[in-house]
């Protein structure tokens, strides 16, 4: 027989999230190896937008990074070599979604997009849901204030584009806002 854990009312406890800093931030502890990947491949990307350094210097550098061991090694040369191999073609999907110019755009705010476009167009494993919330996740820890609700209308916008089924059977299902 299971025990009812609801309170006076009918509402269920509150669950506490683990694995959270006081600022909501999600411990090192309770990454997972692509979030990981995600996050050095953002930090070799705002390198390469801000200072045009070699990419393979980019990657050499970053492998050296303490904590690498953790990640996801090859994700995160998925997304460093094909975000900067395909940078035009990425810029060009994210374009129509601005309301300015990209050298207005955070740099950081610029390299999660760049993440998020193509883990849509290149790891149809990765359902969409997870790679906006990972996106927003990386904006909030690395960007500025309110640069993760740029990033979160911008890769919103291209969702319905780049994974049109599976926005449209999550949103059929109820799952995603219309």
């Amino acid at each position: 027989m299971t025990e009812d854990t609801t309170k006076a009312g009918g509402a269920k406890p509150r669950q506490t999230r683990t694995g959270l800093t006081s600022t909501g931030a999600r411990k090192a502890s309770a990454k997972s190896n692509r979030s990981r990947a995600r996050e050095f491949a953002l930090q070799a990307l705002y390198q390469h937008l801000v200072g045009r350094n070699d990419p393979t210097d980019i990657d050499h550098f970053t492998r050296d990074l303490a904590g690498f061991h953790k990640a996801d090694a090859a994700h995160y040369d998925a997304l460093l070599h094909g975000s900067i191999d395909n940078a035009e073609a990425l810029d060009t999907l994210i374009r129509p979604l601005l309301d300015r110019k990209f050298e207005e755009i955070s740099p950081i705010e610029h390299a999660v997009m760049w993440i998020g476009v193509y883990e849509f167009q290149n790891c149809p494993d990765v359902p969409w849901r997870v790679v906006l919330n990972e996106c927003i996740e990386l904006a909030k820890e690395f960007g500025g204030t309110d640069g993760h609700k740029y990033v979160n209308a911008v890769l919103n916008g291209l969702a319905p584009q780049l994974r049109p089924l599976e926005v449209e059977a999550d949103r059929a299902s109820g799952k995603a806002k219309a």
